[in-house]
C-alpha cells in the first residue's frame, strides 16, 4: 500500500491539534501508523520547519503541566530527555518556569501529610521514597521532612 505524504501529514496535524508533541513522540506515534519511515521523517521535518512541531514549545508546556502536578526537576528533566528534548531546551524551559522547588515540594508534603511530622523511621522513608519518585533531591525532601517537624 502506497501511502502519500498528505496523508501522514494528516494523520500528524490531528495528533497535535490534541496535544503538543516532541518530535520524537510525534515520528514514534506515526511510526506506529505508516511503514514509510523516510516519508515519516520528511513530513516530520516539514512540519518542523512550519512551526508546527516544536520541542521547544513541548518542553514549556510540559514543564509547566508537570509543576502543577508537584513533579520536581529531576523526574521532569528524565522524563522530557525520554521524549527527545535536548539538554540545552529543558534547561531553558525550567529556567522560564522559574520555579521554586522547595516551595513546590512544601506545597506538597502539606498536601499529601499535611503538618504530621513523620512517626517512625519507617514512615520518614516512605516519604523519602515518594518524594524521590516525583523528581525531588535530597535537600529539597530534606527541607520537607524539617518543615514537617516544625
Amino acid at each position: 500500500m502506497v501511502v502519500l505524504a498528505k496523508t501522514i501529514r494528516l494523520k500528524a496535524m490531528d495528533l497535535l491539534a490534541r496535544r503538543e508533541h516532541s518530535v520524537k513522540e510525534l515520528t514514534r506515534k506515526l511510526s506506529e501508523r505508516f511503514e514509510d519511515f523516510t516519508l515519516i521523517d520528511e513530513v516530520v521535518q516539514q512540519l518542523a520547519e512550519d512551526n508546527l512541531v516544536s520541542n521547544s514549545r513541548f518542553a514549556e508546556i510540559y514543564v509547566r503541566s508537570r509543576i502543577g502536578r508537584h513533579c520536581g526537576q529531576i523526574r521532569i528533566e528524565n522524563d522530557l530527555r525520554e521524549r527527545g528534548v535536548s539538554d540545552q531546551l529543558i534547561a531553558a524551559a525550567l529556567e522560564a518556569a522559574g520555579q521554586d522547588w522547595f516551595q513546590l515540594i512544601r506545597e506538597l508534603s502539606l498536601k499529601k501529610y499535611g503538618n504530621t511530622p513523620p512517626f517512625d523511621a519507617k514512615e520518614s522513608a516512605k516519604r523519602i521514597r515518594f518524594f524521590q519518585y516525583r523528581g525531588f533531591d535530597f535537600n529539597q525532601i530534606k527541607h520537607a521532612l524539617e518543615q514537617c517537624r516544625k
